[in-house]
């Protein structure tokens, strides 16, 4: 199982990435180097958004969709999470 995260930093920026274990992930970039460089000089950050995947080909394939979104999709997308997003056709080439 691979999920894909959205983390708000200390400086209120969002940071997306992917990972196997999402307590251990958020915990790196809080307290060590295995966290990444953008986070490490944001700290501390909190998750405000996560999804399950099936695969880490999905996981990654949907990263790169939300990177490429706007800080206003983005925030969108974190507000809405609690909803369903099949609709939106995101997830899905």
């Amino acid at each position: 199982m691979y999920y894909l995260y959205i983390l708000e930093c200390a400086d209120k920026t969002l940071y997306t990435g992917i990972t196997t274990d999402l307590k251990r992930r958020v915990a790196e970039h809080n307290k060590n180097k295995l966290g990444a460089k953008y986070t490490a000089a944001r700290r501390p950050v909190k998750i405000v958004y996560s999804k399950k995947f099936q695969n880490r080909s999905a996981a990654s394939q949907a990263e790169a969709r939300v990177k490429k979104m706007t800080r206003l999709e983005k925030t969108e997308l974190v507000n809405r999470k609690n909803l369903k997003f099949n609709h939106i056709n995101l997830w899905k080439k």
